[in-house]
C-alpha cells in the first residue's frame, strides 16, 4: 500500500524562500486574510495566498458553482456544480495547506455580520461580484474604521484593474462616488474608478454583452488570474510591511492583451472633471444598451442543436441565411432552403449562389457532426411550399475523426479590407485545389497586371449597383448602420469604405433621389477605389473556381449542393491556412445579364456596361466566364477588426411542426 505523505508547512512552501525570507515565510504563516466571495476572482486570491504560506481566512460566498463559471473560477468543475463555492473552495485550500485555520461566512457577508467576518482580520480582499455594490461599500467603510488595509482588483478583458485602500489613503466613498446616484450611475463610476484609462475597450469584441439590466458582463480567466496574482503581490508587501503600495487616488491597470500598463493618480478620484465627462459618455452608452434589452442567449440542449449553432455561421449572399432546420429526432434533421429560381430576373442562374450556399451549410453540419462523433449523409429531397428541402441523417461512429477545419467555421468570414501583398505559396496553392477534389478546377490571376484587370472589372460592378434603382432598396435593407455585429445583415464598418465615404453613403441611402444626386454630382469613384481597387491591387491574387463538366438538368440541384461543400472546404482551407477570402460574385451576375441581354435594370448605360463586362471577363479570364462558379480574391490579413456579419440564433433557425408540410418528390 502506499503511504499517506505527512504534510509539511516549511518543506511545502520553501520554493518562495528566496522571494521571502524565512522569517517573513513564518509571518505570513501567521496572518489572517477576509475574502469575500469564492466565484470569480474570490477563488483564485484564496489559492494564490495559501500557496504563498498565509496561514488564516475568513471566506465568504452563498452561492454555488453553474456550469456557466466554468470559464473562469477556479472551483467551478462537473463533480462541483450544484456544491456550496465556499464549501469546495475550502476543500481546494486545505488540500494544498491541511493547516489553514479556516472560518467560513456561508450566507455571504450580510449587513449583520461584517464585523464578524473582518474579525481579527490583517487584509480585506475584495471578491464580490461586480454588481454587488451596496454590501461592498459597508465592507470598505467598516475596514477604514478599523484600520485593514482593503484591496480590489476587477479583471477588465484580459488585464487587471487595481485600486489599495490604507489608513492613509483616499477612502472608497472618496474615490468612487457612489452616494446619492442611481444604481446604473454606481455601476459606470465604479468600472470607471476601476479602469479610467479605458485601454481594454480596444479590443472588446461585442458590446453587446454588457448587460446591466441581467446584471451579466463578459470575462476572461486571463483578467481573473491576473487579478488574483496582482492582488497577491500587493497583500505581501500589506502584511509583511515592506511598504512601497500607491494606494488611492492611484489607480493601476495593467492589460496583458495590449501589453500596456497605467499607473496613475487621479487626484480627485471620481469627483475630478475629467471623471465626470467620461461617465456622462459611459452613462449614456449604458442607457442605451439597456434599452436594447439583449435577448436571452440561447444554450443548445442537445446535439443536434450543438451543431445547428455551429453549422450556421455558413457564408450566404448579404447574410440572408436562408435557411431553416426541423429536428427531427435525435438523428436527423430537415434543412429547408428559400426557392428563389422561380420568375425572379435578379436571381443569377435560377438561385445559383443559394444553392452553393446551401451545400456549405451542409459541409459546415458534417464538420460540426464530427465534433460529437457522428457522420453525416444528405439527400436532396425536392421542393415543398416555395423551399428546397434537404434531409440529413446523423449516425454515431466512434471512429470518425475530428475535422480539422472544425475551429475554421466560425472564424471564417468576408475581409473587405486590403490584404498584405505576400504571394501565395506553392504549398498553399497546392492545399487549396486538394481541398476542392477533383472535379473542380481552379484558375489562379496573381500577378499585378491581372489583379489590376479583375479590380477594374469590380469597380465597374460597383458603378452599376450604385447606379441602378433596382438594387437600392436591396441595400438599404443589407446594410447595418447601426452594429458592429450584424446579425442578419452587413455592417457598414465592414464594407472596406472609409469614414468620410461611410458618411456620405449613408446621407445618399436615405432616398433614392439623394443616391441620384450623389451618383451626378461626386461619382462612384470613391466607393469603387476603395471597394475594388485598392483591396484588388492588396492582394496575392484572384482565382476563379469552374466545374470540369457540365450535368445533366434534372441533377443541377444536388450538384450545386455538393460544389458548395467543396468550396466550403476551399474557403475554411484558406483560413486555416491564415489567410482571408472575399468572393466577388455580383459582378459575374451583372456580366452574365449583359451576355444574355437580360433587362435587368431601366438604366440603359448600365445595361450596356453589363454587356461590356461579360466581354472584358471572358477576355480576362481567358475562357467562357459562363463557366465560372465562383470568384474571389484572397491573401494575408491585417489584424482583424470587430465589424463582421454574424448569425441569427439557433432558435430563430429551428422550425416546429407543420411549419412546412412534408417534402414533394425530387426535382430540378
Amino acid at each position: 500500500m502506499l503511504s499517506v505523505p505527512s504534510f509539511s508547512f516549511l518543506a511545502a512552501f520553501d520554493r518562495n524562500i528566496g522571494w521571502l525570507t524565512e522569517w517573513e515565510q513564518q509571518a505570513l504563516r501567521g496572518k489572517r486574510v477576509a475574502i469575500a466571495g469564492m466565484g470569480g476572482v474570490g477563488g483564485f486570491h484564496l489559492l494564490s495566498l495559501v500557496r504563498l504560506g498565509v496561514g488564516a481566512f475568513n471566506i465568504a460566498d452563498l452561492d454555488v458553482f453553474e456550469v456557466a463559471n466554468f470559464n473562469r473560477q477556479i472551483g467551478a468543475t462537473m463533480p462541483t456544480v450544484g456544491h456550496p463555492k465556499v464549501d469546495v473552495l475550502a476543500q481546494m485550500a486545505l488540500a494544498i495547506n491541511p493547516e489553514l485555520r479556516l472560518k467560513k461566512f456561508a450566507g455571504g457577508v450580510q449587513p449583520t455580520d461584517v464585523d464578524a467576518f473582518l474579525s481579527g482580520v490583517d487584509l480585506f480582499i475584495d471578491g464580490f461580484d461586480f454588481f454587488v455594490l451596496d454590501i461592498r461599500r459597508r465592507v470598505f467603510r467598516r475596514c477604514a474604521e478599523l484600520g485593514i488595509p482593503a484591496l480590489t482588483a476587477a479583471p477588465v478583458g484580459m488585464g487587471v484593474g487595481f485600486v489599495a485602500f490604507t489608513r492613509d489613503s483616499m477612502s472608497f466613498e472618496e474615490y468612487f462616488r457612489f452616494e446619492g446616484k442611481s444604481e446604473l450611475q454606481q455601476y459606470v463610476n465604479f468600472l470607471l474608478g476601476m479602469a479610467p484609462s479605458g485601454v481594454h475597450r480596444a479590443y472588446l469584441a461585442d458590446p453587446g454583452r454588457l448587460d446591466f439590466a441581467r446584471r451579466a458582463a463578459p470575462s476572461t480567466v486571463v483578467g481573473v488570474q491576473l487579478a488574483a496574482s496582482v492582488t497577491a503581490a500587493v497583500a505581501v508587501k500589506l502584511l509583511l510591511g515592506r511598504g512601497g503600495v500607491k494606494t488611492a487616488p492611484f489607480h493601476h491597470h495593467y492589460d496583458a492583451y495590449l501589453g500596456k500598463t497605467v499607473d496613475r493618480r487621479l487626484r480627485w478620484g471620481n469627483a475630478g472633471p475629467l471623471q465626470k465627462v467620461k461617465a456622462k459618455a459611459a452613462l449614456r452608452f449604458f442607457e442605451d444598451l439597456v434599452r436594447r434589452k439583449q435577448p436571452v442567449r440561447f444554450v443548445p440542449s442537445t446535439p443536434l442543436e450543438e451543431i445547428i449553432d455551429v453549422a450556421r455561421w455558413a457564408p450566404s449572399g448579404d447574410n440572408a441565411q436562408p435557411w431553416r432546420f426541423r429536428i427531427k429526432g435525435d438523428d436527423a434533421l430537415a434543412v429547408f432552403v428559400e426557392d428563389k429560381s422561380i420568375g425572379n430576373v435578379y436571381e443569377y442562374r435560377g438561385g445559383e449562389p443559394t444553392l452553393l450556399s446551401a451545400g456549405m451549410l451542409l459541409a459546415n453540419l458534417q464538420i460540426a457532426a464530427s465534433a460529437h462523433g457522428r457522420t453525416m449523409q444528405w439527400q436532396y429531397a425536392g421542393r415543398v411550399s416555395g423551399l428546397r428541402r434537404i434531409d440529413c441523417h446523423f449516425a454515431g461512429d466512434p471512429a470518425v475523426p475530428h475535422d480539422e477545419l472544425y475551429a475554421c467555421v466560425p472564424l471564417r468570414s468576408v475581409d473587405r479590407r486590403p490584404y498584405r501583398l505576400a504571394p501565395i505559396t506553392g504549398a498553399e496553392r497546392s492545399t487549396l485545389e486538394a481541398a476542392l477534389g477533383n472535379d473542380l478546377d481552379v484558375a489562379w490571376h496573381e500577378g499585378l497586371g491581372a489583379r489590376m484587370s479583375m479590380a477594374r472589372l469590380n469597380a465597374i460592378g460597383t458603378d452599376i449597383r450604385l447606379r441602378i434603382p433596382e438594387t437600392f432598396e436591396i441595400h438599404r435593407r443589407i446594410i447595418d448602420w447601426q452594429q458592429r455585429q450584424s446579425p442578419a445583415g452587413i455592417p457598414a464598418g465592414a464594407l472596406g469604405l472609409n469614414a468620410g465615404t461611410l458618411r456620405m453613403m449613408r446621407w445618399a441611402m436615405q432616398s433614392w433621389d439623394r443616391m441620384s444626386r450623389m451618383n451626378r454630382y461626386a461619382g462612384t469613384f470613391a466607393a469603387a477605389f476603395q471597394m475594388d481597387y485598392l483591396p484588388g491591387i492588396c492582394c496575392a491574387g484572384y482565382f476563379a473556381i469552374r466545374p470540369k463538366t457540365t450535368w445533366p438538368f434534372e441533377t443541377r440541384v444536388p450538384h450545386l449542393l455538393a460544389v458548395g461543400e467543396r468550396i466550403q472546404r476551399f474557403w475554411l482551407t484558406a483560413t486555416k491556412l491564415g489567410l482571408s477570402l472575399q468572393p466577388t460574385l455580383a459582378p459575374l451576375a451583372f456580366a452574365h445579364w449583359g451576355r444574355s441581354g437580360t433587362d435587368f435594370t431601366a438604366d440603359p448605360r448600365s445595361r450596356s456596361a453589363a454587356a461590356r463586362l461579360g466581354r472584358e471577363f471572358d477576355r480576362v479570364l481567358g475562357f467562357p466566364g459562363e463557366d465560372v462558379i465562383f470568384l474571389g480574391r484572397i491573401g494575408r490579413p491585417r489584424p482583424p477588426g470587430f465589424s463582421r456579419s454574424v448569425r441569427l440564433p439557433v432558435q430563430d433557425l429551428l422550425l416546429k411542426e407543420p411549419d412546412v408540410p412534408e417534402a414533394a418528390p425530387p426535382e430540378g
